[in-house]
């Protein structure tokens, strides 16, 4: 606790002595009714699953002993015993009558399949459709009959699946293959029981859910059926109906001898209620999985009651001891507070007094040395720029551009008289850009004046290089308007004649491009087809811009650019460099629209 500040310990150290005593008490009894509201629901809950596991049952062996009930009909069994080609007309006329009889014994009967081993002739029911007769040779290709064979057993239960079409004899759209269950048996005759074919009988689920449903609750409780080989017959989550169930708590409660488990993993934790269904289904499990947050629920209540019954006292206690500790320790927090504020640099105090006590002597303290410090800064940052105004004035007072701009004035009225107007033009571009360079006033200046002044610095070097050099600008009236930092471009200019053009064979081409992107980002990009650079110089050239180094390489004018675009734009402005050696240079700049500069200028100083 030697980091804890004294508002924690204080707190801490008032509320064990009320807190705790009301926390343990609560505990204790909250855990005394768990376990008897755990016992009552476990005992309801048995009784509960007991009484579906007979419905279920009796339902299954209900549907097992339709087929059975055929023996008693001679006629049927007739059929199957002689074929029926014997008499093709009078037989399948009674395999329909026979089987359109056992569909519509029960609403949940959604197919049939009649399979007659002396002829290998097959038939089905499906959407109350007789199928016609099919040839049925390769009839041990279905796994469930060709385990019946091999077993000898008299009925096989598929677990639930989508619905299909036997032998391929009944049109099963897609829209229509619901889920079944299918009790495949064996009919065989009596007393020689010598083997006469197969009778599968496909049923719909409705009535295991309507059975199921009323066993477990939908919204809080998981429910399962599960067959002698572990296969989920139904559940509450439909994804894992038909699934071969690898569950951990099924291997377990099969051990078991009661008809619970608690059952705890990562995806449950609770109880499971169990029983076994009767023969023949002796073998299937029906399961009811009960979350503990479900089963403690009416213990939860009564500890609620108790504690809102506590509460009150309780939170009396707590106020007050918050109220004493914050009382005693806001002087401290709020003279941390401004301590912090101050090793940022904000050399303002935001408490007028602490009080009267030691506290107050201590802020008023602070105060005044705050006030000292806030002093002597301001005086050295003025000196600081008062001298570097002086400096200024001193170099601009060094040339008198007024005596400049009437000499070129002079110059250029004694070209025209001359009669030597390419003269008096580059004269004018000259003046154009010693003015537009001399003016301190303006930083910030539009597009329209950067290219303005380009265009003139371009009209000497178009008169220097002739038809060796030719240039073009690409800008719409729309961004013309647009602000930025002055003297941006004609460095970039400038560095496509230094390490571009004067060491190019050949003629050379540039091109100043601007443009808006999604309304808010100016995007300027000067390219030129001069020398380039290469792929690992380039990589150095991007790491000089980011870094600090010694600017006195050859590439300073773009490391002046960089750092003016973070002052004034801060992270709203990029600057990406490409080339390619031997065939171009190209320089793009994208600059936030909306942004205020100077602003911005203030914020980036600042950070």
């Amino acid at each position: 606790m030697s980091g804890w500040s004294i508002r924690k310990k204080l707190i801490l150290f008032l509320l064990i002595a009320t807190v705790i005593p009301f926390v343990i008490s609560t505990i204790f009894t909250y855990q005394y009714t768990k376990e008897t509201v755990k016992n009552r629901f476990i005992s309801n809950n048995y009784q509960v699953i007991k009484n579906g596991s007979n419905d279920l049952g009796n339902y299954l062996d209900e549907i097992a002993n339709i087929t059975p009930r055929l023996y008693g009909y001679h006629p049927f069994i007739k059929v199957l015993q002689e074929g029926v080609l014997s008499d093709l007309g009078a037989n399948q006329l009674e395999v329909g009558r026979t089987l359109s009889y056992l569909y519509n014994t029960r609403p949940e009967i959604k197919q049939l399949h009649l399979y007659i081993h002396n002829g290998n002739d097959s038939y089905t029911v499906y959407n109350s459709k007789l199928s016609s007769r099919g040839k049925y040779k390769e009839v041990y290709t279905h796994p469930y009959y060709f385990s019946l064979n091999q077993e000898r057993e008299f009925l096989a239960i598929e677990p639930t699946h989508s619905i299909y079409s036997y032998n391929q004899l009944s049109t099963i759209l897609g829209s229509e293959r619901g889920r079944v269950i299918s009790f495949h048996h064996m009919i065989n005759e009596i007393p020689s029981n010598k083997f006469l074919g197969f009778l599968s009988i496909d049923i719909d689920l409705s009535k295991i859910q309507s059975i199921s449903d009323r066993l477990y609750n939908k919204k809080y409780e998981e429910f399962y059926l599960i067959d002698r080989e572990g296969f989920v017959i139904y559940a509450s989550d439909e994804e894992d109906m038909g699934k071969k169930g690898h569950y951990p708590w099924l291997n377990e409660l099969k051990k078991q001898h009661s008809h619970s488990l608690e059952w705890e993993d990562e995806q449950f934790s609770g109880v499971l209620m169990y029983d076994k269904l009767k023969q023949p289904f002796q073998d299937w499990y029906i399961v009811k999985r009960i979350p503990y947050n479900v089963l403690y629920e009416d213990a939860r209540k009564t500890a609620l009651i108790n504690v809102l019954i506590g509460l009150p006292f309780l939170l009396m206690i707590i106020i007050a001891t918050l109220f004493v500790s914050v009382r005693f320790t806001e002087p401290i927090r709020i003279l941390i507070q401004n301590m912090k504020e101050v090793e940022k640099g904000s050399f303002y105090v935001r408490f007028k007094s602490l009080g009267n006590d030691e506290f107050g002597v201590l802020g008023n303290h602070f105060t005044s040395m705050v006030e000292t410090i806030n002093d002597l800064i301001k005086r050295k940052y003025r000196l600081e720029i008062e001298n570097k105004s002086t400096q200024l004035k001193v170099l601009q007072s060094q040339v008198n551009p007024h005596f400049l701009y009437n000499a070129f004035q002079s110059i250029g009225t004694l070209a025209l008289k001359h009669k030597a107007v390419e003269v008096y033009t580059l004269l004018t571009s000259l003046s154009n850009i010693m003015r537009y360079s001399m003016n301190m006033k303006e930083d910030i200046v539009t597009l329209r004046q950067e290219l303005s002044h380009v265009k003139a610095f371009l009209a000497l070097q178009k008169q220097r290089f002739g038809e060796k050099f030719e240039y073009e600008i690409q800008a719409e009236e729309e961004v013309k308007n647009v602000q930025m930092p002055k003297m941006i471009l004609q460095p970039l200019v400038e560095n496509a004649f230094k390490h571009g053009f004067e060491q190019r064979v050949g003629n050379g081409q540039l091109t100043i491009a601007a443009s808006l992107k999604n309304e808010d980002t100016l995007v300027i990009k000067v390219e030129d087809n001069g020398k380039g650079i290469s792929e690992q110089t380039l990589q150095q050239l991007k790491n000089r811009l980011t870094q600090l180094h010694d600017k006195t390489d050859d590439h300073i004018g773009l490391q002046n650019i960089y750092d003016r675009l973070r002052i004034y734009y801060g992270n709203q402005s990029k600057m990406t460099i490409d080339s390619k050696e031997n065939e171009y240079f190209r320089v793009v700049i994208e600059l936030a629209v909306h942004s205020n500069q100077e602003e911005d200028q203030d914020e980036s100083i600042n950070r």
